[in-house]
């Protein structure tokens, strides 16, 4: 039987995560979130289980609520690099989850390179 397109998102969100807990313990996780109108990201401590900056194109000072697009997923990570400058962080690494390296999570991954963020 043919898997579902969910049951695929969630085989290969667990795929990378599991591959990324192996390489980068003890750094800050960089999670993505996408949906059909919106995209969101935040840098979490996974050892004391503490988000430490986020990020979202529902904020209103971003001017793109209920957009998901290449320009708005660019503006959240250039906001969420200078919320984690302001946090002391430098070094994290990018959990994109069960979503493909491409368009909007390209992106806003490139974004926050750019803004100072190192992964």
């Amino acid at each position: 039987m043919a898997n579902s397109k969910r049951q695929l998102f969630l085989k290969r969100r667990l795929r990378v995560r599991n591959k990324l807990r192996k390489v980068n313990a003890g750094r800050v996780r960089l999670s993505v979130h996408r949906s059909n109108k919106n995209i969101s990201a935040q840098l979490i401590d996974d050892v004391n289980g503490v988000t430490l900056a986020a990020a979202s194109s529902l904020e209103k000072s971003l001017g793109v609520v209920g957009k998901n697009n290449v320009d708005a997923s660019s503006k959240v990570g250039k906001l969420l690099a200078d919320r984690a400058k302001k946090a002391g962080v430098v070094e994290c690494y990018f959990d994109r989850g069960g979503f493909l390296f491409h368009g909007g999570i390209k992106a806003l991954a490139d974004a926050a390179r750019e803004g100072g963020l190192k992964f």
